[in-house]
């Protein structure tokens, strides 16, 4: 297949040519073509850190549950505790296949007692969507309307001077929005009401906001952002400075971190796992092998030195036997050094520990580090 034709098979999202105006570069990303980076990924890295970013996150997957069972429903086929939730809250969560491995993480949006929203990755949209058919109860409505919306997300130490400004008459600050928190707003464009989703999360580290609104106003809100954030240092950010914040942030990826293989409890986030909450899909499996005892762990590392680990290199300890493999690895801009997530053996995931990767048949030593490899200041 020609890359023409590659292209002409990937989707765009509604923000595409506002992306080729400001002069993105772009590559395939979940059967998307989307901006890797604008002025460059350390740039941009930095500009998240120490400003306020935007990002287009259009392509991410937005699936109504509602109906008198919904909440029945979504205990079973989530691994978190959705009758904790409360209208204007939400939680990250997983689905459990019945082996233990992931089929993906999500974040699940109360929105009234039986209504709720439940974002999923782009790449796997169509494979949530057909699971939760697959599982569907009686007086429960499922509904993929991820067509309708456009994402944008708004992150970095100025989110909320730069989302104030655009929402003036709401109190945007950590004491009235906790984190997971969400809210029905209301954008005034020229004169016109947009109806949106505003929801205190990301996926960088940083503080920020996460809005879901209608396609065909995504691109006067993205305009909107980059004026009214001039001098806050606002700026565009592409898919490589996302990695790279989500890594120190030591935030999973799917099919790096996460995968239908590995269970749950050894990716690191046993944490959404309710187990107290009853039956859901996935749990006598989790439960046989907490009960067990993990055999893996995923942990972090850094570089002894000079060299990138990256994702598929394999970990070997002091006597070359092969420990683990790495998920995600990269030199990061504010520690400032090469860093990484590795899926290891449990008696290889003590901190501070000696390793070695290998990295095209070459021996590089790392260093066991305890996770997130970086936290913000609050």
């Amino acid at each position: 297949m020609s890359v023409a034709e590659e292209s002409a098979d990937l989707r765009r999202t509604p923000l595409y040519q506002a992306h080729a105006d400001l002069g993105a570069k772009f590559v395939p990303f979940g059967g998307w073509e989307m901006p890797v980076l604008y002025s460059g990924v350390i740039e941009e890295h930095n500009c998240v850190r120490q400003h306020v970013g935007l990002f287009d996150v259009s392509h991410m997957g937005e699936i109504f549950v509602s109906g008198e069972r919904a909440l029945e429903y979504l205990q079973y086929v989530t691994s978190n505790d959705v009758s904790k939730l409360v209208p204007g809250r939400a939680h990250y969560s997983l689905f459990v296949r019945p082996t233990g491995g992931v089929v993906d993480d999500i974040i699940v949006y109360c929105l009234a007692k039986d209504n709720f929203l439940v974002c999923v990755n782009a790449s796997n949209t169509d494979k949530d969507f057909a699971w939760m058919l697959e599982h569907l109860i009686d007086d429960v409505k499922i509904e993929n309307r991820s067509a309708e919306y456009a994402q944008i997300a708004v992150q970095g130490p100025q989110a909320q001077t730069l989302m104030s400004r655009l929402f003036a008459s709401e109190d945007l600050t950590i004491d009235a929005w906790r984190p997971f928190s969400h809210h029905c707003l209301v954008w005034t464009n020229n004169q016109i009401e947009v109806a949106t989703i505003v929801a205190r999360t990301g996926y960088t580290g940083e503080d920020g906001f996460e809005v879901f609104l209608p396609e065909s106003a995504a691109s006067d809100f993205w305009k909107a952002l980059l004026a009214a954030g001039q001098d806050l240092g606002a700026k565009p950010i592409g898919l490589g400075a996302r990695d790279t914040l989500r890594l120190e942030a030591s935030y999973p990826l799917y099919g790096h971190e996460l995968n239908d293989n590995w269970n749950a409890l050894s990716c690191g986030v046993g944490w959404v796992v309710k187990f107290a909450k009853g039956d859901f899909i996935g749990r006598e499996a989790l439960l046989a092998e907490q009960e067990k005892g993990l055999s893996q762990k995923l942990i972090g590392f850094s570089v002894d030195g000079r060299g990138i680990v990256r994702d598929g290199a394999e970990i070997f300890n002091s006597g070359g036997r092969k420990v683990g493999v790495v998920t995600s690895g990269t030199m990061t801009p504010t520690l400032g050094k090469a860093v990484g997530m590795m899926m290891v053996d449990v008696d290889c995931a003590e901190p501070g520990m000696s390793l070695t990767a290998s990295v095209r048949g070459r021996d590089l030593p790392i260093r066991v580090e305890q996770l997130p490899l970086y936290s913000r200041k609050k």
